[in-house]
């Protein structure tokens, strides 16, 4: 049996040869070598469970013999003919905590390694892949390996490119790449040089994802055609074929060239179906609706949108780049004027993004703290006798480093946060307009008269009430309770009861809310609004005070006024609606 790059990226891969069974019952048993052992199931297809009887007994003689590295091997063997991938998890951890016993940094490392590509690869779980990649890192150093190596670097460039790092991630990728690439054709097994061509291909294919993120289109997709013209000669690559497909389609729907790209795309998704690959899937999806919905079909773009939001619900895992799935569902069902599907899809996306920010806090922290930061710690030790200086410099840079990411990720942060509180508020001005808040007597029961009013005279006060909001009389500055209710040609106690009874609030927080909510409508609906200042807001509304009206603003909204403001103007522009004022608000 060979390993395959693809071992480490895609499913644990084995390449299988040996002596065919023939289906005959071969008698097994401690007394044969491990080679023997392995020949009653290597060419039995992976996932197939049969083999695991053999697999016990291999993994029970590794073990009686303190055979670390046959310990290892068995377990690999088990998590490639494990069926289900719950089993090939609890085979990893089986595996770990086997090696942990050997002094065998290598060992340990590779058990590591491959316990994080079973999360990354069979749950897309980022978090606990990083944890395995990063102790497989820490036991990898000093080792004689350059292959185990530069599989630890790929996937710590798979968790740099997910959390945006583009630039990071295509320096590890490209360290890959250089190191594979003249392997290819080297004068070595042919085992080898097809695991050197799957990570050489694996890391080109990284790369041309970090190119087009950073805009660098032209080479992005001058590697695209690398890898396509490299895998004309070459068998037994259909998978790297199929993610070189993908981003050619991608690359189309760019250029619009929407037909084109739904071929190719179409092309790529067999493989990736294959081995449930459901991220690069979800892609391929989107941006096949995306390509409908370009050419205004959306009844063929909507059902492919569907099937990315069908992934996100079974895997709970989404890449930021699919926002945009959710973006284009919202507004097809706000066109089709059909609520519950539009707010079903609003909270679809707020899911995402919480999962979404949820893995980037995590990551970004866990990353540079332990790989970023120790790799330049490690550089410095290594300088420490040659360059002061430079080891001040690197340390400096170090802490300036984690400083940044710590300010990037709070302002990232904060940005979702206000994102999340405008959409909400958002909807809340909708479902308001849709259902106008017109009370009557009959809406209501009194649970407890103690002012002893009759229904009339309630009635009579709700009536004003009603007309004093739909005529905005409320932006009266300095309204009092006793100048309303003489208006009302009523007292006090009568309109202080009937507000707190049918409002459920007091005169304060009556007249507060609806200010509030009068000048929120009109900054949503009226752009010119979006030019006033703070102190100009408050007096469209009545409220004196430029603080109160920013406190009772946040209170009631919960987002302050300049954050509405902005999001409200960048919404605008975004659907190229009016023109925006320029001025600060």
């Amino acid at each position: 049996m060979k390993y395959s790059f693809s071992h480490t990226i895609l499913s644990i891969y084995f390449i299988l040869l040996g002596i065919s069974i023939n289906g005959q019952d071969l008698k097994i048993s401690e007394k044969q070598s491990f080679v023997e052992l392995r020949k009653n199931y290597e060419d039995m297809l992976e996932n197939d469970n049969r083999a695991l009887l053999y697999i016990k007994i291999y993994l029970k003689k590794a073990k009686k013999e303190k055979d670390y590295e046959e310990i290892l091997q068995g377990y690999q063997d088990a998590v490639f003919f494990s069926k289900d991938k719950s089993e090939k998890l609890k085979y990893a951890d089986s595996c770990v905590t086997s090696v942990l016993k050997s002094d065998d940094k290598k060992i340990i490392s590779k058990a590591y390694l491959e316990k994080g590509v079973i999360y990354y690869f069979f749950y897309k779980k980022y978090q606990p892949a990083l944890n395995e990649y990063l102790k497989a890192y820490e036991y990898s150093k000093n080792i004689d390996d350059d292959f185990l190596r530069y599989r630890i670097i790929y996937h710590l460039g798979v968790v740099k490119s997910y959390l945006g790092y583009y630039d990071d991630a295509l320096r590890l990728f490209k360290e890959c790449s250089t190191h594979f690439e003249p392997l290819t054709r080297a004068n070595i097994h042919p085992n080898l040089i097809f695991n050197n061509k799957k990570g050489y291909f694996n890391s080109l294919h990284q790369q041309i994802i970090c190119y087009r993120q950073l805009g660098n289109y032209s080479k992005s997709d001058s590697l695209i055609q690398q890898g396509l013209s490299s895998l004309k000669s070459s068998n037994g690559y259909d998978l790297e074929k199929a993610y070189f497909l993908k981003c050619l389609g991608i690359s189309d729907f760019r250029k619009q060239e929407y037909q084109k790209a739904i071929q190719n795309l179409n092309l790529a998704l067999p493989e990736l179906i294959k081995i449930n690959d459901f991220t690069w899937t979800s892609v391929g999806y989107y941006y096949i609706g995306k390509s409908y919905e370009k050419m205004d079909n959306e009844n063929l773009a909507v059902p492919y949108f569907i099937k990315v939001d069908s992934i996100f619900q079974k895997e709970k895992f989404i890449i930021p780049e699919l926002r945009g799935n959710y973006e284009s569902l919202i507004n097809y069902y706000h066109t089709a004027k059909n609520p519950e599907k539009e707010l079903y899809y609003t909270k679809q996306l707020l899911n995402a993004d919480n999962i979404i920010n949820k893995d980037y806090q995590y990551l970004s922290n866990k990353i540079h703290k332990e790989y970023d930061t120790k790799s330049l710690l490690e550089r410095q030790k290594q300088l420490e006798n040659k360059n002061s200086t430079g080891l001040v410099i690197l340390v400096i840079a170090a802490v300036l480093i984690f400083i940044l990411v710590i300010f990037i990720l709070y302002r990232n942060k904060k940005e979702k946060e206000i994102l999340y509180k405008y959409i909400e508020l958002e909807k809340r001005i909708i479902d308001q307009e849709k259902s106008p808040d017109i009370i009557t007597l009959a809406s209501y029961t009194v649970k407890e008269n103690k002012v002893d009013i009759s229904e009339v005279v309630i009635n009579d006060i709700l009536q004003k009430l009603n007309n004093f909001e739909q005529k905005k009389r409320f932006i009266k500055k300095g309204l009092t309770q006793q100048e309303l209710a003489k208006s009302f040609t009523t007292n006090t106690t009568y309109l202080s009861f009937v507000i707190n009874e049918f409002k459920g609030k007091n005169f304060n927080t009556y007249l507060n809310e609806l200010r509030i909510r009068y000048i929120t409508h009109e900054l949503y609906h009226n752009p010119k609004f979006l030019d006033y200042k703070i102190e100009g807001l408050s007096e469209k509304c009545g409220i004196t005070s430029r603080q109160n009206f920013s406190d009772l603003f946040q209170e009631i909204n919960g987002i302050r006024p300049t954050d509405f403001i902005k999001q409200r103007k960048k919404e605008l522009e975004e659907q190229g609606d009016v023109s925006i004022p320029s001025s600060e608000s």
